[in-house]
């Protein structure tokens, strides 16, 4: 079977969880047998800065750097990330959004407002947008932390990779014993956003 060449950005701040949705989809892909190349970028992520991480996969993958009208999925864990970031979109590119809004220190100390209007603008572009409610689901579930994990799921069954390996065993064997289950069941979830 051919495995063509797919990239994806992944964006949020720091604090989200990226990381982790980094690794789990890296080893899963790897465990299915593609070639996988990873970046990873950090803006004082500590203190809620900008997280990109930059992921190709395929049957042969040469550099992991994803430039702008490159990545065909943009995954973003933040509202205005996903703004911030859509430019790095193909045309017909996929944007899975988080509806999470985590204002930035500006925002909070009131030099600048939280656009109102990052939805709209979005939906102007020429891509396929999916404003998800992860964040509310991972509440529901009983921890936001997995928030990351239901994007994962949404994003692995957008790629049409659900049946290639045991997702939930990669889940497992990423996190501590006592979060697997929330996280299994997180991955699920997500899986059924899209």
């Amino acid at each position: 079977m051919k495995k063509d060449n797919k990239t994806v950005m992944l964006v949020g701040v720091g604090g989200q969880g990226l990381v982790l949705f980094a690794k789990v989809l890296t080893t899963g892909l790897i465990t299915a047998g593609y070639d996988v190349k990873s970046s990873e970028q950090h803006g004082m992520a500590q203190r809620g800065g900008s997280v990109v991480t930059q992921i190709c996969f395929g049957q042969k993958v040469y550099s992991p750097v994803v430039g702008e009208g490159a990545a065909d999925i943009l995954v973003s864990l933040e509202k205005l990330e996903a703004a911030r970031y859509v430019h790095f979109l193909k045309k017909n590119g996929t944007l899975l959004m988080d509806e999470k809004e985590i204002p930035s220190l500006p925002i909070i100390t009131g030099v600048q407002k939280y656009p109102e209007n990052i939805n709209e603008l979005l939906s102007n572009q020429a891509i396929s947008f999916y404003p998800l409610q992860a964040s509310a689901k991972a509440e529901e579930l009983g921890d936001a932390r997995t928030t990351n994990i239901i994007m994962l799921g949404a994003l692995v069954k957008m790629l049409g990779l659900t049946e290639l390996v045991d997702w939930p065993e990669i889940v497992t064997s990423a996190v501590k014993a006592d979060f697997a289950d929330i996280n299994r069941r997180g991955f699920a979830i997500g899986a059924c956003l899209v």
